[in-house]
């Protein structure tokens, strides 16, 4: 990948993509993690492999302090104090979902777009205490998620669907609900987790209930979402960000040792089991992250309250990034 070298010649729309050597200096970018993920391990390794740099791009980049303390809660994962942080990025790597419903219920939450999307089907896991036998079971039962709109509510809202409840009646979803240790306590019969949380909690005694990979939910996950009022001035940076995203990708799915060091230094995740379940997770991440429409769709249907009716899809996201580089044959060139 290091020695690709790629001639733009798309029709004179991707002159902001031309190798990082050729320009000078570099472009700053925030960059804010908004949990602890496999999605955001590519940004991770682009940080860690150089790959920020070498598109000409000077990213400060770092875990909020509320994804470090909710990782921790749900599966011990510990981010070291030196990657976490509190300014708002330029770009935010997390949920289109989260992001999406809470510009459009919440005045003071930042407007953003989705440019790329890396996390477009539910890999979301059912977790459950020793008194659910079956999926049936989750019936009448307390299910845990982090907040409304999160990507973990959003899914069981759809398992809901696929199982003829009705979510607001059949079931309780409890928010601030995931951890192995609320399950103990009582507060909650099960919860919603995402891969890196699965192992911790099987460890924990939890029981592996429901893998909704197999339901394949159109999801609009984890991705790349840039400030509205940023992007404009600043498409250039935006594009080798999104450049760096699919060859950060491309890392992730066939640097098995590049993974686990970033592993190690950003999550202090050292059991080599959970290191080798993670990227496995990671060989599924897709090649070209277009943003998730279909995704997009389904949360409208999903948080169909006023305001998001007001939206059309098409005005929380920007594709045109992700199809340069498709169409100019680079990111297949990445697995050549």
């Amino acid at each position: 990948m290091r020695g690709c070298r790629v001639v733009f010649t798309l029709f004179g729309i991707l002159p902001y993509l031309v190798s990082a050597q050729a320009q000078d200096g570099l472009l700053a970018v925030s960059v804010e993690l908004g949990d602890v993920s496999l999605t955001k391990l590519p940004f991770v390794l682009a940080a860690e492999a150089g790959i920020y740099k070498r598109n000409g791009l000077e990213v400060q980049q770092y875990i909020t302090p509320r994804a470090a303390e909710l990782i921790r809660q749900s599966s011990g994962v510990i981010v070291p104090k030196e990657f976490v942080g509190t300014a708002l990025g330029d770009i935010n790597i997390g949920g289109g979902s989260p992001t999406l419903v809470r510009q459009t219920s919440d005045a003071r939450a930042p407007q953003r777009v989705v440019l790329a999307t890396n996390d477009p089907v539910s890999r979301f896991h059912i977790m459950s205490g020793p008194n659910i036998a079956r999926p049936e079971d989750l019936k009448g039962k307390r299910i845990g998620f982090s907040s409304v709109g999160a990507l973990g509510h959003y899914v069981m809202v759809l398992y809901s669907e696929r199982m003829g409840w009705d979510y607001r009646n059949d079931i309780s979803l409890m928010a601030n609900g995931a951890g192995p240790d609320l399950v103990k306590a009582g507060r909650v019969d099960a919860y919603t987790a995402d891969e890196i949380a699965v192992t911790e909690a099987i460890r924990a005694g939890l029981k592996d209930l429901v893998d909704t990979a197999a339901f394949k939910f159109p999801m609009p996950g984890s991705g790349v979402n840039a400030l509205k009022d940023w992007l404009p001035k600043n498409r250039e940076t935006a594009a080798r960000f999104v450049k760096s995203t699919v060859e950060a990708i491309a890392l992730m799915r066939t640097d098995k040792q590049a993974v686990f060091a970033a592993i190690v230094k950003w999550y202090g995740i050292k059991d080599a089991h959970v290191q080798e379940h993670i990227f496995e997770q990671g060989k599924r991440l897709p090649a070209k992250p277009y943003p998730s429409v279909e995704g997009i769709k389904t949360m409208m249907r999903i948080y169909n309250y006023r305001e998001m009716r007001q939206h059309k899809p098409e005005d929380f996201y920007d594709a045109s990034l992700v199809e340069a580089l498709d169409r100019s044959g680079y990111i297949d060139s990445l697995y050549k």
